[in-house]
């Protein structure tokens, strides 16, 4: 299984959108986070983050296929956030999250910080950023009586 990313252009816009919603709508359905959950959001927003100048989607391929996409954000010129990053559903749990987000941190080498939020009761997506040496800032937001995100930060030495 070879793991690539591939920076996504408007015409991916698509399946970059179809794959978000076929990824978190079993989330939507557990913890009914109407307002925040990608699977909710317009194929327009895929396509203001495609083409936003601070920012950069890839979308994430396994043997040339595409199987989800990450979302990367400068806050600051050495300051990225992560969000969304998302698989499809058939190929969660195969360690391609994890590879996708090595791949992403090595396309910036000089970052000093990354960030992320996820839902804290989705213990999975919290053992892998920990794995990977996201620590929780103890900044939570409670979404709704079902869900509450986490916030993650990993400090580099560029």
């Amino acid at each position: 299984m070879v793991v690539k990313l591939e920076k996504a252009i408007e015409s991916d816009a698509s399946i970059i959108f179809d794959i978000q919603v076929d990824a978190f709508q079993p989330l939507l359905e557990k913890y009914k986070d109407f307002d925040t959950n990608p699977a909710n959001e317009t194929i327009e927003r895929v396509v203001t983050r495609i083409n936003n100048p601070s920012g950069d989607f890839y979308k994430i391929n396994v043997d040339n296929v595409a199987v989800g996409a990450i979302y990367v954000l400068w806050k600051e010129q050495t300051q990225f956030w992560i969000s969304p990053m998302f698989i499809l559903s058939a190929y969660q749990g195969q360690g391609i999250a994890q590879k996708a987000l090595t791949l992403v941190e090595k396309l910036f080498p000089h970052a000093t910080t990354w960030e992320l939020a996820t839902i804290l009761e989705e213990e999975r997506n919290c053992h892998l950023y920990e794995k990977l040496g996201y620590i929780k800032t103890g900044v939570i937001k409670k979404l709704n009586n079902n869900t509450t995100l986490g916030f993650y930060k990993k400090t580099c030495s560029p």
